[in-house]
C-alpha cells in the first residue's frame, strides 16, 4: 500500500482532532448531540440507503443510526473514527446534508469543548523540530475558527499558539472536507504550489481521500492503531482504492523517520538532525469492548420446528411512534388514577429502574434519556412501573393504545434484509409466527402495509395483546400461538424478541429464547437485566446482534440435527 521516496516537505499539513490533540470525549458527546436531532433537522431522508454504504462497517452504522439515533456502541467504545467519517459514512457527497450536519455538530460542541489535550506525548518537540527542518506547517480541520482559537490557547498549556504558520478551518474554506478546497487554499496562502511536496497528516479515509483529491502527499498517522486487515479492508473498496495513503505512520517517530528518509545530502545540516526529540514508548490500544457470552457458536439448542417473532424493534422499527404515545399516557397517570400504583422504590429490579420510576412520578413522562437512547420497549416500561400488578398494566397498555392511534401508520424493516429470512425459515419447512403486544387494530395495518405489500402471507399464525387476557411478559400468548397452530410446547419452538418481556414470556412457557440484541447491548448491562437470581431467575438461551448473525446460528442448529438424525444438507 504504502509508496516510499516521497519528495522532502516545504509544507506539512496537519489535521487537529485525532492527530495532533485528543478531544474525544466532547467531539463524541457532540456527534450524539447532533444525532439526537436528524428529525428535527430534516436529515432522516438524507441518510444515504444502507445498500449504498460503501463498507459493511458503514452498513451497521447507517441502520443503527437509523433506528436508535445514536452512534453504534463499537464506535463509541472504540472512539477511532472521526466526526467527518461519520457524516461522510451518512451522507455521501450530500453537500447540502453534510453541510446541515456539521454545523448542527458546531452548535453541539459548544456545550462539550473546552478539554484538550495532545494525542500523544511530546508532540510539541516534535512540531518544533519540523520547524527546525525548516518545514512550514500549519493546521487544517473541520472544526470551527471559534473551536479550534479556543483549543490552541489551552492544549498543552498554551504552548501551540504561535507554532503554526497556518490554520484554517472547515466554516472558512470553500467546502469541508473531504472536498480538496480547505488544502489548496492553506497550500496557496503559505506561497506553495500544491504536490507532492506538501504533506497532509491526518487520521482518517476522509483525510486521505482529501489530500488525494489535491493531489498532494497524503500520510495516515494511525494513532487509532488499525490493524493492517483494516487498512486492506478499508481501501480495497473501489471508490476508496485511488486515495490509498501514500505511508502510514504509527507515531511522530515514525513521522519523523519519514521526512529523514526523504531527505536529501543537503536538506537536513548534521547539527539540526542532533536535536531530533527522544524516542517515547508506543501508543497502547483501548480495552477491548465486552461482548456478551451468550453466543450463537457456544449455545446447545433444538432445531425448531416453529419460530414466533416478536414485532416491534425485532423484525420492524415503530420506535417514534410508540415512544409519542408512551409519553401521552404517562401525562394521563393522575387522571387514570394509575400514579398510586407505581412501585415502590424497595421493589425495583435495579437502581436505573428505581430512578425511572421516580421520574415517571414526578415528571408524568419518561426521562429524556430514554427517549433519547431508544432500546427499551413499551412493555418493559411498563413493567418497570406497575410490576406484577395486572390491572394496573393492563389500564396502562389500554391508555397506551388509545394515544398509539394518533401516531402509527410507518412500520420499516428492522434491517434490510429481514423479508428474506422470514422466507428462508419458511424454505426450510419451519412454521413462523408474530407474537406482540401490538393490539390487532395496529398490528394489522402495519402487517399488511410494511414493504409497501405487506408480510401477511410469511406468518402462519398472529397473536396481538388483546388477543388474550393477559399480555407479555406472561405467557398467555405463547400458549394462544401453539393452539392456534395445534403444536406442543417445548424447546423446538423459539422465540424472538428484543426485551426482558419477552425472554420471560419464553422461559416461562418452556421454549427457547432467542434474545434479539438490535440495541447491542454489551455485556455488563445483559448481566444487569438478566441477573439469573431468585427473584429473577428468567436469562435468554441464545443472544443475537442481528439477522445474519440468526440465520447463520439457524442454518448451524439445522445442520447438527441433520447430522444426529443421519441426514445430509443442502448448502443453502
Amino acid at each position: 500500500m504504502e509508496r516510499p521516496n516521497l519528495p522532502f516537505p516545504k509544507v506539512m499539513l496537519f489535521d487537529w482532532h485525532g492527530t495532533l490533540v485528543n478531544t474525544h470525549e466532547a467531539m463524541y458527546l457532540a456527534v450524539e448531540d447532533m444525532l439526537a436531532q436528524l428529525d428535527e433537522l430534516d436529515l432522516i431522508r438524507h441518510l444515504r440507503p444502507e445498500a449504498e454504504a460503501k463498507t459493511e462497517e458503514d452498513e451497521k452504522l447507517l441502520r443503527y443510526i437509523r433506528i436508535f439515533r445514536h452512534l453504534h456502541p463499537r464506535v463509541l467504545a472504540e472512539q477511532r473514527i472521526s466526526r467527518t467519517d461519520i457524516f461522510d459514512a451518512l451522507f455521501g457527497e450530500n453537500e447540502k446534508a453534510n453541510a446541515i450536519a456539521h454545523h448542527a455538530y458546531n452548535e453541539c460542541y459548544r456545550n462539550h469543548y473546552g478539554k484538550v489535550y495532545p494525542f500523544q506525548d511530546g508532540v510539541y518537540d516534535y512540531l518544533r523540530y519540523l520547524k527546525k527542518l525548516g518545514i512550514k506547517i500549519g493546521v487544517m480541520t473541520n472544526r470551527s475558527r471559534e473551536y479550534l482559537a479556543h483549543e490552541l490557547v489551552h492544549v498543552d498549556n498554551g504552548r501551540w499558539k504561535d507554532l503554526f504558520d497556518i490554520s484554517l478551518c472547515g466554516n472558512e474554506a470553500r467546502r469541508y472536507k473531504p472536498a480538496p478546497d480547505p488544502l489548496l487554499e492553506a497550500t496557496e496562502a503559505l506561497g506553495e504550489v500544491a504536490d507532492g511536496s506538501v504533506w497532509y497528516v491526518g487520521d482518517s479515509l476522509t483525510d486521505m481521500i482529501t489530500a488525494s483529491k489535491a493531489s498532494i502527499s497524503a500520510v495516515f498517522y494511525n494513532g487509532a492503531l488499525w490493524d493492517q486487515a483494516w487498512f486492506d479492508y478499508t481501501f480495497s473498496v473501489v471508490d476508496h482504492n485511488e486515495h490509498q495513503p501514500d505511508v502510514i505512520v504509527h507515531s511522530f517517530d515514525q513521522l519523523i523517520d519519514q521526512v529523514e528518509a526523504a531527505a536529501g545530502p543537503d536538506d537536513i545540516a548534521p547539527a539540526t538532525k542532533q536535536m531530533r526529540p527522544p524516542q517515547l514508548p508506543p501508543l497502547q490500544p483501548p480495552p477491548p469492548r465486552q461482548e456478551p457470552d451468550w453466543h450463537p457458536a457456544l449455545a446447545q439448542l433444538t432445531y425448531p420446528k416453529v419460530v414466533l417473532f416478536d414485532w416491534h424493534a425485532t423484525l420492524v422499527d415503530t420506535l417514534d411512534a410508540m415512544y409519542h404515545a408512551v409519553d401521552d399516557m404517562l401525562k394521563e397517570l393522575r387522571e387514570m388514577g394509575l400514579l398510586d400504583h407505581l412501585v415502590a422504590p424497595e421493589h425495583c429490579k435495579s437502581p436505573d429502574d428505581m430512578k425511572l420510576v421516580e421520574y415517571v412520578r414526578n415528571n408524568l413522562a419518561l426521562h429524556p434519556k430514554i427517549k433519547l437512547d431508544r432500546k427499551i420497549s413499551r412493555t418493559d416500561i411498563f413493567e418497570i412501573l406497575f410490576a406484577d400488578n395486572q390491572a394496573a398494566k393492563q389500564l396502562a397498555h389500554k391508555g397506551f393504545t388509545k394515544h398509539y392511534r394518533k401516531y402509527y401508520g410507518t412500520a420499516l424493516p428492522f434491517e434490510p434484509k429481514v423479508k428474506q429470512v422470514l422466507e428462508g425459515l419458511r424454505g426450510l419447512g419451519i412454521t413462523v409466527g408474530v407474537i406482540t403486544n401490538r393490539d390487532r387494530e395496529f398490528f394489522v395495518h402495519e402487517l399488511n402495509t410494511i414493504d409497501g405489500t405487506g408480510w401477511a402471507e410469511l406468518f402462519d399464525t398472529e397473536v396481538c395483546g388483546d388477543d388474550t387476557v393477559k399480555r407479555k411478559p406472561h405467557a398467555d400468548q405463547v400458549f394462544k400461538a401453539a393452539d392456534n397452530l395445534n403444536i406442543e410446547i417445548g424447546a423446538d419452538v423459539w422465540y424472538v424478541g428484543d426485551s426482558t418481556t419477552d425472554v420471560i414470556a419464553a422461559k416461562t412457557a418452556g421454549i427457547t429464547s432467542v434474545f434479539f440484541n438490535g440495541a447491542l447491548w454489551d455485556l455488563p448491562w445483559l448481566n444487569k437485566i438478566f441477573p439469573g437470581n431468585e427473584r429473577y431467575p428468567h436469562k435468554p438461551d441464545v443472544v443475537v446482534n442481528d439477522f445474519s448473525e440468526f440465520w447463520a446460528m439457524m442454518l448451524s442448529c439445522r445442520r447438527q440435527h441433520m447430522k444426529s438424525a443421519g441426514q445430509t444438507t443442502k448448502v443453502l
